[in-house]
């Protein structure tokens, strides 16, 4: 894991000059370090367990091994690492499943360098990123069941969380860092991470991309959050454009 503040990057991608153009800029930056590249799923499972790295931008069509269960296999053996699906598709059977296999965002290949770079930082810090195609899908799964689905009474109901998690689960669904809560609150971001650990136990969720799309759907959002406070994304340009 990470080492004198440097975040470290594993990238899994099929297509080689991808891999070399993200190696390149990323190692530009001060705080980031490449761990190694996989070109295939299952290459990248198997790096992932060896490097342990802090973060790892997962393409999501691939030989061998689709990064969706690549993503799902890396979030069993090591939970604490973040995942940014990074791909040229934003399809239901992409976004969804991506970020139900564990993956913290889901990026197009079209986003900025600087955008990139941004998003891997706030995955580090626990806060997810979406393109804006990938928000949308997201939202619609958070209103409301797709056909054929499971709709909201599928999850477990919010009956155990205290009244202070509760306030928790609104400010996360409403794009609050964890510093922000903190600062709300007048607690250590540590204790802010502790309530939201045992939130998502109790839940039984995975992260705080379906922690927020859980608030929605059951009304604990508090204040609206809007197409881009929502799942972290309210001073994130990918999210929501600036004018």
């Amino acid at each position: 894991m990470a080492e004198h503040g440097l975040i470290r990057v594993l990238i899994v991608d099929d297509h080689q000059v991808v891999r070399r153009g993200l190696r390149t800029f990323l190692e530009l930056q001060d705080d980031i370090e490449v761990a190694g590249e996989a070109g295939d799923g299952l290459a990248g499972v198997e790096l992932a367990a060896q490097l342990e790295p802090d973060v790892v931008l997962m393409d999501i069509v691939m030989p061998r091994l689709d990064g969706i269960e690549a993503t799902r296999r890396i979030k069993e053996h090591a939970p604490d690492t973040g995942v940014i699906a990074l791909t040229s598709f934003a399809g239901d059977d992409q976004v969804l499943p991506a970020l139900e296999a564990g993956a913290s965002s889901y990026l197009l290949k079209d986003v900025s360098p600087e955008e990139l770079v941004e998003a891997i930082r706030a995955v580090h810090r626990g806060e997810p990123r979406l393109h804006p195609d990938a928000l949308r899908k997201v939202m619609e799964a958070a209103m409301g069941p797709r056909a054929g689905e499971a709709g909201p009474a599928a999850v477990s109901p919010p009956g155990d969380l205290t009244d202070r998690e509760l306030e928790v689960v609104a400010l996360v669904a409403q794009g609050l860092s964890n510093r922000e809560i903190a600062e709300r609150f007048v607690i250590s971001e540590k204790t802010v991470k502790t309530h939201i650990g045992h939130i998502l136990a109790k839940l039984a969720l995975k992260d705080r991309t379906q922690l927020a799309i859980y608030a929605i759907r059951h009304g604990l959002a508090g204040e609206d959050p809007g197409p881009g406070g929502a799942l972290g994304l309210r001073d994130h340009p990918a999210g929501t454009p600036r004018g």
